[in-house]
This record gives structure tokens, sequence and C-alpha cells, in this order.
């Protein structure tokens, strides 16, 4: 079953964010990188259950699942919910961060 993607706009904030940073920082690289970053995103369509639940974020109503996308020092955390055939981003964020209260 293919699940369709749907980006928050906070989530769409946060990956314009990171694609003006990276592109900065890395003019040459930093594109062919934001490409995979992204296309980890759209591979939710695909078996979105394989990315852990996200416990100290999740409610009854609502589970939060985290995917993860980097290496090392530069992991980007991916939280996002599956409602029916829909898997909804909701915040993008650095895994140097602190992790966030509520998303």
């Amino acid at each position: 079953m293919a699940f369709r993607i749907e980006v928050s706009a906070r989530a769409q904030r946060d990956l314009d964010r990171i694609h003006a940073s990276i592109t900065r920082q890395a003019p040459y690289h930093g594109a062919a990188w934001f490409d995979r970053f992204a296309q980890s995103i759209l591979s939710l369509s695909e078996y979105p259950e394989r990315c852990a639940v996200e416990q100290t974020l999740s409610t009854p109503a609502r589970e939060v699942r985290k995917l993860l996308f980097g290496r090392r020092k530069s992991v980007y955390r991916i939280y996002f919910t599956i409602t029916g055939d829909v898997v909804q981003v909701l915040h993008v964020r650095h895994g140097a961060r602190r992790e966030p209260k509520r998303v």
C-alpha cells in the first residue's frame, strides 16, 4: 500500500531553512545532499511503520513516529504521524537540538 505524503507548514519552513543552510555551506554538494534527504522523506510512502514511535511526543489519540537521516553529527529527525493512508510530516529537526516538547 502506498501512502500519500503531506508536509505541514511548520515542516515546510524547517525544510526551507535546512535547504538554505546546506546550500550556503556546501554550494556544490549541498543540493545533492538535500535531494537524498528529500528522497528519505518520500520513502515514507512505502512502509512508514518501520520508524520508531516517539513515546514522549505520542498521545493516546495520536502516535508520533521518528525517521532518522544522516550520520554522526549530521543526523536529522523527521517527526510524522500516520492517519489512514496519509503520512503527515509534522516537524524536521537537527539531531544536535533537544527533543521537542510537542510537535
